[in-house]
């Protein structure tokens, strides 16, 4: 089990770029079809802005038509799930296990072998191609 990363919110201010402020810190959700990931088809992983941990793989990542980087399952214990009734609607959270940075949220419309779909904001990662 990893540490838990805990910084003031002027620490966080300090690391991240204003847009990844707004997502990771703010719960902010960036436009579709403009983050830098949501095409990515290359080979590699997904790791949180705000701590480096690895979030997700490129082997579960797929094309839902939704403008946000989408993939079936995250790797195991990375996220953390929370409801989330903003809005007035409900929903769930995707956290980062380690920072608890949003990342997003899950809906139950993804494809097999999970069903699951979680609608990632590219602000909130970095990637890492594989060598």
């Amino acid at each position: 089990m990893a540490s838990k990363v805990v910084r003031s919110e002027e620490e966080w201010r300090n690391i991240l770029s204003p847009e990844q402020y707004r997502v990771l810190r703010g719960k902010e959700t960036e436009c579709a079809f403009s983050g830098k990931y949501f095409a990515n088809k290359k080979k590699g992983k997904y790791l949180c802005a705000g701590c480096g941990r690895e979030l997700f793989r490129s082997g579960e990542k797929y094309e839902s038509g939704t403008g946000w980087p989408s993939f079936f399952s995250p790797v195991s214990g990375s996220v953390e799930l929370k409801e989330d009734n903003t809005f007035g609607m409900k929903r769930t959270e995707v956290l980062c296990a380690s920072c608890a940075g949003h990342l997003g949220h899950v809906f139950d419309d993804g494809p097999p072998p999970t069903g699951k779909r979680f609608c990632i904001n590219s602000a909130a990662l970095n990637y890492v191609e594989d060598k």
